[in-house]
């Protein structure tokens, strides 16, 4: 500065090194703040920065105690619900407490009929002792029963093994004669057809090709005009001189038949639907049509047939073989069969 005014002497009035210099004092005052700015905003930078941290840890904090209200929260309404319970508990304790006090009570005051209830039941129980001993005994002796009774019947099944293995031969052997049986009895029928048959073609021989006679199945059939007048069972002169010619065929075939044959002619008296009139020897079809068919058997034994080879029935008109209301129907429906069968 000295140097400054000496040169303000040599020249006169020089302002500018004191501009300069001013101006550098400000340079230096402006460098200084910044420099004090730089260093503040340094430590401002850190502070926040620490602060930032600190408020991290605060959420953080802030987030567990905000998870630790909650489960709190959750055990208190937990400890709400057990409380509840406690309290109801509680109370039910309480009223059972009341019950048993008063039962207590009552039976303070019971306890004497008791007592006395208790040596009556006593007494009975010895009682029921003395009666179970006896029954014990009673049932020593009925095992001991039912262990005969056990060995009975082990022996009765024993024997009724040896009968069913006995009945179950003897089944077969029924089985194999029912076998033979029926085999006999159908040569016996197949013979009897046969003889059937032989008298059949030998009454159609004798008979004739007759209108008035047929074969129907297993019967020889006549009509009843041949016999009888209508309503009547006496037997017309030329009735008796076909019979004679049935009887001779019949004894032919006595001759023919084996005697261990069971055979018999059967003679079926048949009428019509039409009722008789009334005031007449016979009250209904039926009765008519059993008086023929006796008249024609006892003619029949008449001229030398055996009895025990003749049937006589009567159907009246219970057995149709034409269902029609026409004339035709009626004379075919009143007939006389003849059908060689078994006894």
């Amino acid at each position: 500065m000295a140097l400054a005014r000496a040169r303000r002497g040599d020249s006169g009035m020089n302002y500018w090194p004191g501009f300069v210099d001013a101006l550098s004092t400000l340079i230096l005052g402006i460098i200084f703040l910044l420099t004090i700015f730089v260093v503040v905003q340094f430590y401002l930078q850190q502070e926040v920065a620490g602060k930032d941290t600190a408020l991290s840890r605060l959420n953080a904090q802030i987030a567990q105690l905000t998870e630790l209200l909650s489960m709190e929260k959750s055990g208190k309404t937990d400890l709400e619900d057990q409380l509840s319970q406690l309290r109801a508990t509680l109370a039910t304790a309480e009223n059972e407490r009341d019950r048993l006090k008063i039962a207590a009570e009552n039976a303070g005051a019971g306890a004497a009929a008791a007592q006395s209830k208790v040596s009556e039941l006593s007494g009975q129980l010895e009682g029921e002792k003395r009666i179970t001993a006896r029954a014990l005994a009673q049932v020593e002796v009925l095992n001991q029963q039912i262990a005969a009774l056990r060995r009975q019947l082990a022996a009765l099944e024993q024997t009724l093994d040896v009968a069913e293995k006995k009945d179950k031969e003897s089944q077969g052997r029924i089985t194999e004669l029912g076998q033979r049986l029926n085999l006999a009895l159908a040569e016996r029928v197949n013979e009897l057809k046969r003889y059937r048959s032989d008298f059949f073609g030998k009454l159609r021989e004798i008979l004739g090709n007759r209108a008035d006679v047929r074969v129907v199945g297993d019967r020889f059939v006549l009509q009843s005009e041949v016999f009888f007048d209508t309503g009547k069972a006496d037997l017309k002169p030329e009735g008796r001189a076909e019979l004679d010619k049935v009887a001779g065929a019949l004894l032919e075939l006595e001759k023919q038949i084996p005697t261990d044959l069971a055979w018999v002619l059967r003679v079926d008296g048949h009428t019509d639907v039409r009722q008789i009139a009334g005031g007449g020897v016979f009250k209904s079809n039926w009765d008519l049509s059993a008086a023929r068919a006796i008249s024609v058997v006892q003619y029949l034994v008449g001229k030398g047939v055996s009895p025990q080879r003749l049937v006589a029935a009567g159907f009246g008109e219970f057995q149709p073989i034409d269902l029609a209301k026409t004339e035709d129907a009626y004379q075919r429906n009143r007939r006389i069969e003849f059908k060689l069968t078994e006894r």
